[in-house]
């Protein structure tokens, strides 16, 4: 059996919770409290709102908004790039880190579930699981009520439809949409709008 703690054990991807661990489970609930402090936080209070989420979270990148509820197994292990968006009612099960790029924008009921447990019965209910880790590249949009299972890699600039399943990785650069969800084409120029040109943008 390794020498990590639970809670590395944990967040490295190995088998864990064969037994009680007060660690972890100071992790859990604190997780639990602060994300619960932050949904109670008035909306336009956002200084208040932005200091409970650098406590939370493992990282809070420059510029990225959050809004309530917002729902966390630790907290902790979720790693959030710059200039994101996040809109209400997102669900990090983030037993392993969940690394999200920058400027990503996810529509609202995200949920991005890391746990994984044995498909055998008799294992399954020894209470013992693993937790793979997921990752987002930058500039990824993602509909309303996407999933995104543990072990998962999506690549850069893709836009994932709503209300899909993601349980493979996605290539860079990919439209993908479905449940399970499957890269449908790859985003080139005949997808731009011409909003620079509209708007005068540099």
């Amino acid at each position: 059996m390794s020498e990590k703690s639970m809670l590395e054990r944990m967040s490295s991807g190995e088998w864990y919770g064969e037994k009680p661990d007060a660690e972890l489970g100071e992790a859990f609930w604190r997780g639990k409290d602060l994300a619960w402090e932050f949904n109670q936080t008035r909306p336009s209070n956002r200084i208040r709102g932005r200091e409970i989420l650098h406590e939370l979270l493992g990282r809070l990148g420059d510029g990225s908004n959050i809004l309530a509820p917002l729902y966390v197994d630790y907290g902790a292990n979720v790693l959030l790039g710059d200039r994101c968006f996040i809109n209400h009612d997102a669900y990090f099960m983030d037993c392993a880190p969940i690394s999200i790029g920058d400027d990503a924008f996810i529509g609202p009921h995200f949920k991005a579930y890391t746990a994984q447990h044995p498909l055998d019965a008799e294992e399954r209910n020894s209470r013992i699981e693993r937790a793979l880790p997921i990752t987002v590249g930058d500039s990824c949009w993602f509909g309303g009520n996407v999933t995104v299972l543990g072990g998962v890699t999506i690549g850069d600039g893709c836009v994932i439809g709503a209300n899909s399943l993601v349980t493979k990785d996605i290539p860079a650069g990919s439209l993908a949409m479905g449940s399970p969800a499957q890269p449908i084409r790859k985003i080139g120029e005949k997808d731009r709008v011409g909003l620079k040109e509209l708007f005068g943008l540099e």
